[in-house]
């Protein structure tokens, strides 16, 4: 077996540990009926705030994770930038993924789906993931201190 075969197979050796591990942790489950968020999403999220209880408000977890615009301002002026990149970088990139993958490829019809193609059509799909990640992270965050699952408002269709 050449060294790369023996990397990816050690690679999904671990990726089934941490899906075992993932499924015992009760926090994870939890986290993981959100439509795009997985098992490794549910763990780097769970290790990365470790006490949601630190946050006053959910809204402060995007912030945390570095899912706001960078802000340049003096004098006159003001300037959004793109994400801050602060906080740790394998939570945010998962919870970017799960944006993508709520928006490409859950077929549900979720409201929050709407929300982030809405801003999709208006500012651009980057955007609309970026703000569709941060809107995940607060979700996860609120569902973790109320310790209830996800609750989908899935859209009629007509």
């Amino acid at each position: 077996m050449t060294l790369l075969g023996t990397l990816q197979e050690r690679s999904h050796q671990i990726a089934k540990q941490l899906a075992r591990v993932a499924r015992q942790n009760k926090i994870c489950q939890l986290l993981m009926t959100t439509p795009g968020v997985g098992s490794i999403t549910a763990i780097s999220f769970v290790t990365t705030i470790e006490d949601p209880r630190r946050f006053r408000r959910s809204q402060d977890v995007g912030a945390y994770l570095g899912l706001t615009p960078r802000r340049y301002q003096s004098g006159d002026v003001d300037i959004n930038g793109r994400i801050s990149n602060c906080g740790d970088r394998l939570t945010r990139k998962l919870l970017f993924e799960a944006a993508n993958a709520m928006l490409s490829r859950i077929s549900m019809p979720l409201a929050l789906k709407e929300w982030g193609a809405a801003i999709g059509r208006r500012s651009g799909f980057w955007k609309a993931r970026v703000a569709l990640a941060r809107k995940i992270s607060v979700i996860l965050h609120r569902m973790w201190i109320e310790e209830r699952p996800f609750e989908p408002k899935v859209i009629a269709m007509a």
